[in-house]
């Protein structure tokens, strides 16, 4: 490996153990001692790679907003198979890289008032819920999903999904749900 892998390597090591410190410990009361130390490393080591650990946090929003965007849905597939899809191919991958509930649970807390308002701006910018109300706008034309405020059941229906990936990221041995049940409260 090379010094370049070696430190890109490290560099995720470091990304990787603050996630689960601050969505465990919460992020105020994470040190950046705490990461040195589980990661393991010095203090100062770390700061060669992350200069504060506002900027650790700014990462992982950042990486998180990355993972949010998604391909648009294709235009043969009706919203709801679409959504069963997509939530089935999430939860398989979070079952197969756990940080992905992690990091699920760190942009909920990251758009919360208090947080570093870099991280709370970028976290914010993140908008699965219109997107999602396109859907189901388009789903309600076709008589697929009920009548309602698209807007409001997009919310609602993430908000399941935040809960879920919430409670698999505390429950490591809970299985994913069957996407159709949450799909379900959109018929």
């Amino acid at each position: 490996m090379t010094r370049k892998e070696q430190k890109e390597e490290k560099r995720k090591r470091i990304l990787m153990t603050a996630l689960e410190l601050f969505v465990t410990r919460g992020y105020y009361d994470t040190k950046i001692s705490d990461i040195a130390e589980a990661v393991p490393m010095s203090v100062g080591l770390l700061f060669h790679y992350f200069e504060s650990k506002e900027e650790l946090l700014l990462e992982l929003v950042k990486m998180g907003a990355q993972g949010t965007k998604s391909a648009e849905k294709p235009s043969e597939l009706p919203p709801d198979v679409y959504l069963n899809g997509f939530l089935g191919q999430m939860f398989s991958y979070a079952k197969e890289q756990p940080w992905v509930f992690n990091m699920f649970v760190l942009m909920g807390q990251a758009r919360r008032a208090g947080m570093p308002e870099e991280a709370r701006n970028a976290a914010s910018e993140v908008d699965s819920i219109e997107a999602t109300a396109k859907l189901i706008r388009e789903g309600q034309k076709s008589g697929i999903f009920h009548k309602g405020d698209a807007e409001l059941m997009s919310r609602c229906f993430w908000a399941s999904v935040q809960g879920i990936m919430e409670e698999m990221a505390l429950d490591k041995n809970m299985k994913a749900p069957d996407p159709e049940w949450i799909v379900g409260i959109l018929r």
